[in-house]
């Protein structure tokens, strides 16, 4: 659902007329890759606007959790790294490889490592539940979370914001967008910096463990020649300088480590991206996006806790991504259609050190690969009433892997993913469909293992089937939407420890997800605005044999069963405002044996303000109760992620 206030339009829309304050503006949206207002999308989509999450405070991906039901994300505790869980289907950090795929402006992000951004800048966030992989292809297996960043045009903008807040910490973001050539050429930058001290306490240094500092930058230069033509060239950075992960061990006292061992992430990466297109008149446009993603992933980690340097490990992985789309839309009566091609290209290069209290052990190894896809998607009325949508999409996908002064070792295969969606206009205001797809995640290798055990795994194949209902309400006044769906997977990209210390990946699984997701968003006037949004998820092993153990019937790893928001927020006509948060999540286990789990916790956030003419000053609270929610046995039971305190904050920002 749409966030609090005026909503985004679609980033090559003109935005819609301005509508009266008691009804919920439209929302143009392009998940489908094409614009089409929300209400007719046949899926279940969340949409964020951008400037509406950043006076609430949400400038981290991983907050998004908190205003999207059926999002979450794995306990890691290291910043840059994130797995997302959608509708309970969640992936391994070490096989380079996210069930859930990340588009920044077009820039793919397909694993954990780099999945991240700092939201500046942002014109919407779409987030798309269910399989996605006819339009998106590999790792748009559960679902899709697409940025938008506004593009610099005509209308001058500036805003710059600071912050002070809990733990010494300091923040400033500022955005700057000018016509350079009225008409014709636009640029635009963005930024961030932030610092904050840790709260883990190191008792044998007397030091904070866990300090952060984080920098984030984005440029776009957009050249618009004339009123069919629109290019945008982006240059985006983000880079960590922080000290240890969120970690510490279960047998210790909540929050404290002893470690003799330094602890450090300075992790970085960057993407360059050309966005190009043309609109031949007729209804028939062509798009291209070229884009360039790096990732350096660079950390060493005490995991003793302990003076002595037992155990810690450390990774430098540079991973590389250069990636083309090429996609043509039209209109056949009154039909809609798309095609697309698509290719990209693997070139990552792996590094990973090990101490043992005995030796120290370094691996490397290179892992690359290629994927072309072909796709196509078909919008056709049937009736009055009735509207047919039909995609699919082939790809061929190659993973070449080459250890350490070892022969290269290469596995593809070709998958096509197609998708069937039926709607029906109830009336004016609402409609229902039913949609039946498919979802695929790519195989690999497993990487840092003896050589016996390198062998490479196969895709993870999903399919889905869901109905939904969506529409407004009160003169529309109350958006609403609601969700069923069923979901099949089969060779399951596991985790398996045959012996102690041994951990790789293979497709020794099979599953089912079933769940519903119910969003509301409700102008109740006077100033007052209701939103919320609750996930029920049942997500289940139906066969796992891992070495002796059986773990048929359960839970898979990192999958709530239930989580949800409630917000409401008063806009006082004296130019102040007050907003309440309720987020919680129910308990998930942390390994695919249910031994180890984080327990479910609710947060309270509180968020006040006042603006003065250009000017706004606010004030916030994050987990307002002081609520400790720690994953307790993450790796396999030798590490506790701990879960960040309270923390209260004021900032003051600037507009023109």
């Amino acid at each position: 659902m749409a966030g609090f206030g005026p909503l985004a339009q679609a980033q090559d829309q003109t935005p819609a007329q301005e509508q009266s304050p008691q009804t919920l503006p439209t929302v143009t949206v392009t998940v489908n890759k094409q614009a089409q207002r929300l209400d007719a999308v046949a899926a279940s989509v969340a949409v964020h606007d951008g400037e509406l999450l950043e006076a609430a405070g949400v400038t981290r991906l991983e907050s998004l959790e908190q205003v999207t039901p059926g999002l979450s994300f794995q306990s890691f505790g290291q910043a840059g790294v994130h797995s997302p869980v959608m509708r309970g289907i969640s992936a391994q950090f070490f096989s380079f490889s996210s069930s859930t795929l990340l588009l920044v402006d077009g820039v793919p992000t397909l694993m954990a490592q780099g999945f991240d951004d700092g939201l500046l800048g942002i014109d919407r966030v779409e987030v798309l539940r269910g399989p996605q992989s006819t339009l998106y292809g590999r790792n748009a297996e559960a679902g899709v979370i697409s940025i938008h960043t506004r593009k610099p045009d005509n209308t001058p903008r500036t805003a710059v914001s600071t912050a002070l807040s809990s733990r010494s910490g300091r923040a400033l973001r500022f955005e700057l967008s000018r016509p350079l050539v009225e008409d014709t050429l636009y640029a635009s930058i963005a930024g961030d910096w932030s610092r904050q001290d840790g709260f883990i306490s190191n008792l044998a240094t007397g030091r904070r463990e866990d300090d952060r500092e984080r920098r984030n930058l984005k440029l776009a230069l957009r050249w618009t020649p004339d009123a069919r033509t629109d290019a945008t060239l982006r240059y985006a950075q983000q880079d960590f300088d922080d000290g240890a992960a969120l970690w510490g061990s279960p047998s210790a006292p909540r929050a404290t480590v002893r470690s003799g061992t330094p602890s450090w992430n300075r992790s970085a990466g960057d993407t360059a991206s050309l966005d190009v297109a043309h609109d031949f008149g007729s209804g028939l446009k062509l798009r291209s996006i070229t884009a360039y993603n790096t990732y350096r992933d660079r950390i060493q980690q005490d995991t003793d806790f302990q003076p002595a340097d037992l155990l810690h490990i450390a990774r430098d992985h540079r991973f590389r991504n250069l990636s083309q789309e090429l996609r043509l839309e039209g209109q056949a009566g009154a039909s809609r259609w798309l095609v697309g091609l698509y290719a990209d290209r693997d070139d990552h290069d792996l590094l990973n050190t090990q101490k043992l209290p005995a030796t120290q052990s370094q691996s490397a190894a290179a892992l690359g690969g290629n994927n072309v896809a072909l796709f196509t998607n078909w919008t056709v009325p049937l009736a009055p009433r009735w509207t047919l949508e039909a995609g699919a999409r082939i790809e061929r996908n190659q993973v070449d892997f080459t250890p350490a002064g070892r022969a290269t070792q290469s596995a593809s295969d070709t998958n096509v993913s197609p998708k069937l969606a039926l709607q029906y206009q109830l009336d004016p205001s609402a409609q229902a469909y039913a949609s039946v797809s498919q979802g695929m995640r790519a195989g690999g290798f497993n990487v840092f293992v003896p050589a016996a055990n390198y062998a490479a795994y196969t895709p993870e194949k999903l399919r889905s089937l869901e109905i939904g209902i969506k529409g407004t309400l009160a003169g529309e006044r109350l958006r609403y939407s609601a969700a069923l769906y069923r979901m099949q997977m089969r060779d399951m990209q596991v985790q398996q420890m045959p012996v102690p210390g041994m951990v790789y990946i293979t497709n020794a699984a099979s599953g089912h997800s079933t769940g519903a997701e119910f969003e509301l968003d409700w102008l109740l006037g006077q100033g007052w605005q209701l939103q919320s949004g609750l996930a029920l998820n049942r997500t289940r092993f139906d066969r796992f044999q891992d070495g002796a153990n059986t773990y048929d019937g359960h839970r898979n790893p990192f999958a709530p069963d239930v989580s949800g928001h409630v917000s409401l927020r008063y806009d006082a006509p004296a130019g102040w405002h007050a907003q309440a948060q309720v987020y919680g999540a129910g308990k998930v286990y942390l390994d695919a044996a249910n031994r180890y789990s984080r327990n479910g916790y609710g947060l309270i956030n509180l968020q006040a303000g006042r603006s003065f003419g250009a000017f706004e000053l606010s004030a916030y609270v994050r987990n307002a109760a002081n609520k400790s929610y720690d994953a307790v046995g993450f790796q396999n039971g030798i590490v506790t992620v701990y879960s960040p305190p309270r923390e209260v904050g004021v900032r003051l920002t600037w507009r023109m």
